[in-house]
């Protein structure tokens, strides 16, 4: 996912907004107005840089004639005590970005950060790490965005751009089709019926007899939910030799649920395609920057 310009803009203008309010009053207090200075954002830990852009465009607000310049590339590496950037200008307007900018490169960083060492743990398998919608109300995009950096890919935007049938939807058509399996089979039917051609439907699974259907069905995704690396393997190796028998490259498997960064090869072992974990963007620790003035 890529940055939407005018969507950073929007946020960054809010979150300045909530933080300053009527004004700083410690900086209009104790700071000379014409005062300038000059500052660095260093990574006090190692990791993953991400948000650079949007911290840029902090500044570029709150000071229109602020110098803003990159140390570190966008999915650099840090090093504790790498610069990431200086930023030269008025020091009201300095101070007054300081925060609202560490808070975005922080938890932006934080997620690029563990999403590469869920990418580095399955190093060697042919196996994608996504994220999912467990993320921060209205800050999902640049989640999203900071997941891509530290080299994730994107599961399902929104409600709105790919079918996924989860226990709750298969709950609700239980009653009509009798079993679980047969609420799969009724669910991708309708699912095929009621969306475009183009659109992919996904349905989670949790036991063979459910992926079985999911399989005759022609889900183009199979989600295999908290299931045992054991049960996992099997899965996958029945929707391989459906794949082989009719040639399609789909359907494909993914794995979710109890995934952890210690579990994580195992699970790439059992030869699913993909990953997802909430936790890249709901559990993720900040990454720990900070803004130094000279």
């Amino acid at each position: 996912m890529e940055l939407d310009r005018d969507e950073v803009k929007r946020l960054v203008a809010a979150a300045l907004a909530e933080d300053t309010g009527a004004g700083d009053v410690t900086s209009n207090a104790v700071v000379p107005e014409g005062a300038l200075a000059s500052a660095f954002i260093v990574s006090r830990a190692p990791g993953v840089l991400a948000g650079l852009p949007v911290a840029q465009e902090v500044f570029a607000q709150v000071c229109p004639a602020c110098h803003f310049m990159p140390r570190s590339a966008e999915g650099a590496r840090l090093a504790r005590g790498t610069q990431i950037a200086q930023i030269k200008g008025r020091a009201h307007a300095l101070l007054a970005g300081e925060r609202v900018a560490l808070n975005f490169l922080q938890r932006l960083s934080g997620i690029a950060t563990l999403t590469r060492r869920c990418v580095d743990a399955v190093r060697g398998h042919d196996v994608a790490i996504l994220d999912t919608r467990k993320t921060t109300p209205l800050l999902r995009h640049l989640e999203k965005y900071a997941v891509g950096i530290g080299g994730g890919r994107n599961h399902r935007i929104g409600l709105y751009d790919q079918v996924l049938i989860k226990d709750n939807h298969l709950q609700m058509l239980l009653r009509q089709a009798g079993s679980l399996p047969e609420a799969v089979a009724l669910a991708v039917r309708l699912a095929r019926e009621n969306v475009s051609k183009d659109m992919i439907i996904e349905v989670e699974t949790e036991d063979m007899p459910m992926v079985e259907a999911a399989i005759a069905a022609e889900a183009d995704v199979i989600l295999l939910d908290n299931m045992t690396p054991e049960q996992m393997a099997v899965a996958v190796r029945a929707v391989r030799e459906a794949r082989e028998g009719t040639g399609r490259k789909f359907p494909i498997t993914e794995a979710s649920g109890g995934i952890t960064l210690e579990n994580l090869a195992q699970v790439a072992a059992t030869g699913v395609d993909t990953i997802s974990l909430g936790a890249l963007t709901h559990s993720a620790p900040v990454l720990d920057i900070a803004m130094d003035f000279e």
